[in-house]
């Protein structure tokens, strides 16, 4: 996408889960809801390399093209995604919703280092994760500052089998959360919250 097709318009960033796609079902549904809807936000979603280093780069390069436009830009996360958010949020200042975020994503990912992995989405790529991957997030996850200084919204479902909300809950104090009860990870009845995210995003820039 390049910046001046967004030609002052809004643009939603939504930034998929780790070895997941811009095919994931909350992503598309964002996608069809702002179609519909809000036709007037311009939305992207990139594909994330499981790569730290990689995802890095080319996360910081995409936002840094877009900033060169006036467009007001909101970010959208989920699991993974939402670290990347959080990174980017407190690097560019931007405004993020976390659904489910990692929080500390050094602390899963030793469990897959040296597997074969592949997109849960079932596109025809492979990846392995090393030691060095590990090492490179946990500089990522040093870059944060102690406080975070952006503006958050926190999404989370205390049923959330993969990631333990208590993580979110401390690091996101002070913001605003919605907690939960019951859910899992992929985040029940997500369709609820479309349209208070615009909201939050961009009604209050």
């Amino acid at each position: 996408m390049h910046t001046q097709t967004l030609k002052g318009r809004p643009l939603l960033i939504y930034l998929h889960g780790f070895l997941s796609s811009p095919q994931s079902f909350k992503c598309q549904l964002m996608r069809e809801r702002l179609a519909v809807d809000f036709p007037h936000i311009t939305f992207c979603a990139p594909q994330i390399s499981p790569y730290p280093d990689v995802a890095r780069e080319s996360l910081n390069s995409l936002l840094e093209g877009f900033l060169q436009s006036p467009s007001p830009i909101g970010l959208v996360g989920s699991s993974m995604g939402g670290f990347w958010c959080t990174y980017l949020g407190e690097r560019y200042n931007l405004p993020a919703v976390l659904i489910n975020p990692a929080v500390r994503p050094s602390r899963f990912m030793p469990a897959y280092v040296g597997r074969v992995l592949q997109p849960y989405s079932g596109e025809a790529q492979e990846y392995r994760l090393s030691e060095a991957d590990v090492d490179t997030m946990e500089r990522v996850e040093a870059e944060l500052p102690s406080s975070l200084n952006g503006r958050y919204w926190l999404l989370a479902q205390r049923g959330d089998e993969t990631l333990d909300y208590r993580d979110a809950e401390s690091l996101y104090q002070g913001q605003r959360q919605t907690l939960e009860e019951g859910g899992d990870h992929s985040f029940q009845g997500f369709a609820r919250y479309c349209d208070p995210i615009v909201e939050f995003l961009f009604n209050q820039q």
